[in-house]
């Protein structure tokens, strides 16, 4: 329920908020009238809780209508076959490869490419 106060300045109403105490005289007006009505108010003690303690179960959400699925998949295997990717042992080349090596002059300016066997 909201409270519309007309403004002087403004053509649009202002929404006002209620305040605790109008809530809790809300909230104790609505008890009473349904009160009056011949509704009843059961007392439950603490430490009951909603819980069947046969099944175990509560009040419970579904969210999905399927079968559950596992917690936890095993990825031992998985973790298993990637080290042994990581470790494999690298190829060896059969022969060392040329390298092209840059000859400069006396002044340090480039002169030329040359080939080098290591």
């Amino acid at each position: 329920m909201s409270i519309y106060i007309h403004h002087t300045c403004a053509t649009h109403p202002v929404k006002v908020l209620s305040s605790k105490e109008q809530q809790r005289h809300r909230l104790q007006r609505d008890m009473e009238r349904y009160l009056a009505k011949g509704g009843e108010v059961h007392k439950i003690p603490n430490g009951v809780s909603g819980a069947d303690p046969v099944s175990g179960k509560g009040h419970q959400t579904v969210l999905f209508n399927g079968p559950r699925q596992p917690r936890r998949t095993d990825l031992s295997q998985v973790a298993a076959s990637i080290d042994a990717r990581k470790h494999k042992p690298r190829r060896q080349r059969l022969a060392a490869r040329p390298r092209r090596k840059l000859i400069y002059d006396d002044f340090g300016e480039p002169l030329r490419w040359v080939w080098q066997d290591k």
